[in-house]
């Protein structure tokens, strides 16, 4: 076994800002606890939540690393205490809390999944958090069944890209927003059956239009702000709406009226503060029922670009651009 570093080199917030208040900084090397393994950071996912930790907005939960970085892949480097079920030099990808932008990343071990076959270790890095995220709030607490109609807004995220795959693989007719004719050309290479710019059209009515004013079974919105209002327009009766983030900020009034009438449900999650166990389970239903369907071809992380770790704030500003289609991977 190859004798670890002592010290590693991490990016981290030295102030909230924008993407320039990003710096390398020397750190040592985390132990893993018990029941966690040390990862050797081959490649790291860069989400929105990391630009809303930078500017100061989404501080880290209690016992988690201020490094940012939601997402790894890398091989295991260390084994903490009660480990048996992961060997020393196995590929992996692992949702962690925070830690990922840096060179060695502690996680419980439960909170990994084998890279599946056929993928690089940079396109592995681009999984757990969008699929963890999407499986958690589209499958299991809204419940998305096969024949239903479904929408995501911001069909070129990284989050938009890996719905539209899983909601059409699992039978579901699917409809997105996104920005530019450019982008909707994109999403329907993806699977997507409607996809409207939204500078251009209203999804309200375009989306009732096309469904006979029957309205969207389940909607995965990132967006808030008046989307809430608009969702509960194009909902159908008795439709789901799960939130999972407000980049337009928080609706200040909507009409309740809107939401008793139809008996619709709306509800909200956020994943990073969750328990070990509660990202374990997810991790078990991502290994028996999406990993075949990446390994078959099905379904497949979409790459934007790839920056190197110590180029973190140029993936950022790439990322506040909103001009990336998929993922954006920091290389370690």
């Amino acid at each position: 076994m190859t004798e670890l570093p002592r010290f590693m080199t991490a990016i981290v917030a030295k102030a909230p800002g924008g993407p320039d208040v990003l710096a390398s900084e020397e750190r040592p090397v985390p132990a893993p606890g018990e029941g966690e393994v040390l990862i050797k950071v081959a490649a790291a996912g860069v989400n929105r939540p990391d630009v809303l930790q930078r500017q100061g907005h989404y501080p880290p939960p209690p016992g988690a690393s201020d490094i940012l970085g939601l997402e790894v892949s890398g091989t295991v480097a260390a084994l903490g205490r009660g480990v048996t079920d992961l060997a020393l030099g196995k590929a992996v990808a692992a949702l962690v809390p925070g830690g990922g932008y840096a060179e060695y990343c502690a996680v419980h071990a439960s909170n990994t999944l084998p890279i599946p076959h056929g993928l690089s270790m940079v396109e592995a890095a681009a999984l757990p958090e969008t699929f963890f995220t999407v499986w958690s709030n589209v499958f299991d607490r809204v419940g998305l069944k096969s024949g239903e109609r479904f929408l995501v807004h911001g069909g070129t995220s990284g989050i938009g890209t890996t719905a539209i795959q899983l909601a059409r693989a699992f039978g579901a007719e699917v409809f997105t927003t996104v920005g530019s004719d450019e982008k909707v050309e994109a999403v329907k290479a993806l699977g997507a059956d409607h996809a409207i710019n939204y500078n251009r059209q209203d999804f309200v009515a375009e989306f009732l239009k096309i469904t006979d004013k029957a309205g969207i079974d389940v909607i995965l919105d990132m967006v808030g702000g008046d989307y809430v209002e608009r969702n509960w327009t194009v909902a159908a009766v008795e439709g789901r709406i799960c939130q999972i983030a407000n980049l337009n900020g928080v609706a200040e009034q909507v009409n309740f009226n809107r939401l008793m009438v139809k008996r619709l449900v709306h509800t909200g999650s956020t994943l990073r503060a969750r328990d070990v166990a509660f990202k374990a389970a997810i991790a078990r239903n991502l290994k028996d029922r999406v990993w075949p369907l990446i390994e078959a071809g099905k379904v497949k992380p979409v790459m934007d670009s790839t920056f190197p770790l110590a180029n973190a704030a140029e993936a950022h500003a790439r990322m506040e651009s909103s001009g990336h289609i998929g993922k954006i991977v920091l290389t370690v």
